[in-house]
């Protein structure tokens, strides 16, 4: 299967369980790989035939600022099914990284990873 990569979007937020996390913005890290045949703009060089960058993005963007989540699995569930309603890809796979997550110890960041698909 093809893919589209888009790694390293980073918007600031309020997400997280604790009231601290509601009340300062933290950043938050998303990568992206979106499964969908990539032959047809391949071959024809048409932004038509293929998936927006840009477009992908505002809609990240969106859903990301669309509310305050608690969790990052809610955050990157509903990431992932607005893309699959909005783009015409077969799937997507959604790693979201939170660096500044309040836990006390060294640590790179906290995430979580999911792949999605359309059914049928």
């Amino acid at each position: 299967m093809d893919k589209i990569l888009m790694a390293g979007f980073c918007f600031q937020g309020r997400h997280g369980v604790l009231p601290i996390e509601k009340e300062v913005a933290q950043p938050f890290i998303f990568d992206l790989e979106l499964f969908l045949d990539l032959q047809p703009a391949g071959r024809s060089d048409d932004l038509q035939k293929t998936v927006n960058y840009v477009e992908v993005y505002d809609s990240v963007r969106q859903v990301f600022n669309s509310r305050s989540y608690n969790l990052l699995e809610a955050l990157a569930e509903d990431t992932a099914q607005t893309l699959l309603r909005t783009f015409p890809i077969d799937g997507v796979k959604i790693s979201l990284y939170k660096p500044n997550a309040p836990v006390d110890g060294v640590f790179q960041h906290f995430g979580v990873e999911i792949t999605r698909f359309k059914s049928g």
